[in-house]
């Protein structure tokens, strides 16, 4: 089965795409970020991290925030700044209904789940998440997000 991808017309320090909530989808969020982030330029390390990240919050956005028909939302900028550059990276869901504790707590020991926001809270430099608008406009949509700053990368 073909899926369209929709690319958002954005900068050359700014990407955007509409993914369907899937894990097929989580893992594309995956490879998209990171062929972008090597066009860009950045350290290896960074890359790495950026990953990792991008896989929790995509996974995230497939699996709590995903709604029948909806895709969820990757955004990557770079940003100049006199400290050096910082990359955001951003997943919109559509359920805003559904945002994650910003302290995330440890899950018991023998769960097979829960530790994904912990690693996102160790590998970036800020992250957060709120609620928004969707693209449509129609609803309130969950966006999580993280900040790194270089040269000092997040991770």
């Amino acid at each position: 089965m073909n899926q369209e991808i929709t690319q958002l017309g954005l900068s050359a320090r700014h990407f955007g795409v509409l993914l369907s909530p899937t894990p097929r989808g989580a893992r594309l969020a995956c490879r998209l970020t990171t062929a972008h982030l090597l066009a860009w330029d950045l350290a290896p390390r960074t890359i790495e991290t950026a990953e990792q990240i991008t896989a929790e919050l995509a996974s995230n956005a497939a699996t709590h925030g995903r709604l029948s028909g909806r895709d969820f939302l990757l955004e990557l900028r770079r940003t100049d700044t006199e400290g050096g550059d910082v990359l955001r990276i951003e997943v919109t869901d559509t359920r805003g209904d559904r945002l994650p504790r910003l302290s995330p707590q440890l899950p018991p020991p023998d769960a097979e789940s829960g530790r994904g926001l912990l690693l996102v809270e160790v590998l970036a430099d800020r992250w957060g998440s709120g609620r928004g608008r969707c693209r449509c406009r129609a609803r309130r949509c969950g966006r999580n997000w993280i900040s790194c700053g270089h040269p000092h990368p997040c991770g």
